[in-house]
């Protein structure tokens, strides 16, 4: 087992909550051991609990993102159903309803990650879903362009704290060398999303008129309504931390516990032996001022926009993209249908070969380099075949990509608190960048969209600049940390001390 490579605790903390440790140490003092060693669990079948664990978690935290997808990215398939001409809107105050959307939910995603921390993912997670459904369904009875922008800043607030929130709980239950695989097959349903998204446009459309109502109205209605119904049944389907699950029995809840805290260190000796004891991590502010001045948070923001910006340019526009190519409104639906479901495969194929491989920028770097190939066949052609093979080859490149970058940084973020809100802040700032492309794809640029094209590979440009930066910086810390170990010159530095400085502790690797 993966876990036996990992075992001397007077290391850096990885990220256990302090629910984790209390119990794992209090458990284990109540049978009188002195320490706990991977042998104590030898016995158990890891695998086995894995795949409870991903039958119990993976499929409602899926369903969940599907549906926050579905709902934020509709609007692109009520556009061209005739949701812009009945609201009497302009082209640039349609894509100001996009673009407002990204304010509040970039804005609200660090302090919904901090209560989710507090509260139970169990509660917390169905309660902003209610939320956000309530907000759906009322945005189709929208009668202006103001009713619209407003419903699209309440939906933003509402939806802000899902992702990171599911993003940074699968940390709470998954090892590094295996988190990518659960985020991408969580995130798949964002490209699953796009491909129901287009069919049930192109069936709830035939509803038109149906209770004096338009077409477009009612793709807004009945997906906020199953969104609201899905969110009550959440509540009693959800789990919250491995200490609490019911569907493991005790001692495969304290081996989940024990492989989470001593994943990813190496072990190093001091004069006080190794101890099994970890050290419980309880709140505190400096964990957050932590997160906002780490460097690599910040550079990993420009590859997060790199891959952001073609996502939601492709999310919200695909259909506008499809349509100006000369395909009425119902093909174009239909059409987004194959690019989406291909992505949703390549990104469970991709995260299980990153994970077995133990690599992350790799496969970031080439799924980047790809992106850039179909969005220079899309500027380059006025061919509708080749643009929609661009598009294609760029669908199939984003949705890959995403769980790598978000499971690439949270593996490199030691202590709870702080991956906590260091993924906010990622994911939060990231979606700026849904902010900026809503604007990229103008309505007096189609057919062609050279300028949203165009912006889309800088971006790529961009961020490509910065997962190599990130690469070398990585691999240079890990050799200046190994040189230091085998020098022995490290110092007289206690567990606690290790503990407390995280993933800058000299016995921390990051990974890459």
């Amino acid at each position: 087992m993966d876990y036996e490579k990992q075992s001397d605790p007077k290391l850096a903390d990885n990220g256990m909550s302090t629910e984790h440790e209390d119990r794992l140490s209090g458990k284990m003092a109540g049978q009188g051991q002195e320490a706990v060693t991977p042998a104590s669990f030898a016995h158990l079948d890891e695998k086995k609990i894995l795949r409870k664990m991903d039958l119990r978690l993976i499929p409602m935290l899926a369903l969940l993102y599907l549906l926050s997808f579905l709902d934020r990215g509709n609007i692109g398939n009520a556009k061209i159903e005739g949701l812009q001409e009945d609201l009497n809107m302009t082209g640039d105050q349609y894509n100001w309803c996009l673009t407002v959307f990204f304010f509040t939910y970039a804005f609200f995603e660090v302090p919904s990650n901090l209560m989710l921390k507090k509260l139970r993912p169990s509660r917390w997670l169905p309660l902003i879903m209610v939320s956000w459904g309530l907000v759906m369904t009322l945005m189709g009875i929208v009668r202006n362009y103001h009713g619209l922008l407003v419903a699209r800043l309440f939906l933003g607030l509402t939806e802000a704290g899902l992702f990171p929130g599911v993003a940074y709980y699968l940390t709470m239950w998954y090892c590094r060398h295996e988190i990518q695989l659960r985020q991408a097959m969580f995130f798949s349903a964002a490209s699953v999303a796009g491909a129901f998204s287009g069919l049930l446009a192109f069936g709830i459309a035939k509803m038109d008129g149906v209770g004096g109502l338009e077409g477009w109205r009612w793709i807004f209605i009945l997906e906020g309504i199953v969104t609201v119904v899905v969110a009550f049944a959440s509540f009693f389907l959800l789990h919250d931390f491995p200490e609490t699950a019911s569907f493991l029995t005790e001692e495969e809840r304290q081996f989940v516990i024990y492989r989470l805290k001593y994943q990813g260190q190496t072990s190093t000796q001091t004069d006080e032996g190794t101890v099994q004891v970890a050290q419980a991590e309880d709140f505190q502010w400096r964990f957050v001022w932590q997160a906002f001045r780490d460097w690599q948070i910040w550079l990993n923001l420009f590859v997060y926009w790199a891959i952001v910006c073609p996502l939601y340019g492709i999310s919200l526009f695909l259909p506008s993209i499809i349509n100006s190519l000369g395909y009425t409104s119902s093909t174009a639906q239909l059409l987004t249908i194959p690019i989406y479901i291909t992505a949703s495969i390549l990104a469970v194929i991709v995260a299980w070969s990153s994970d077995r491989v133990g690599k992350r920028s790799p496969f970031i770097i080439g799924f980047l380099c790809m992106m850039a190939v179909g969005f220079i066949m899309c500027i380059s052609s006025e061919n509708p075949r080749v643009v929609y093979a661009g598009v294609f080859i760029a669908t199939c490149a984003i949705y890959p990509a995403f769980p790598g970058n978000i499971a690439w940084l949270s593996n490199n973020l030691a202590g709870s608190y702080k991956r906590s809100v260091g993924m906010a802040i990622q994911i939060g700032a990231g979606n700026l960048g849904g902010a900026m492309a809503s604007n990229f794809y103008r309505q007096k640029d189609k057919p062609r969209y050279i300028l949203g094209h165009a912006l889309e590979i800088g971006f790529i440009g961009a961020g490509l600049i910065a997962a190599l930066t990130l690469l070398i910086s990585y691999k240079k810390i890990n050799s200046n940390r190994e040189r230091k170990m085998a020098t022995g010159s490290t110092g007289n530095v206690s567990a606690e001390e290790l503990s407390a400085q995280g993933d800058k502790a000299v016995t921390f690797r990051y990974m890459y």
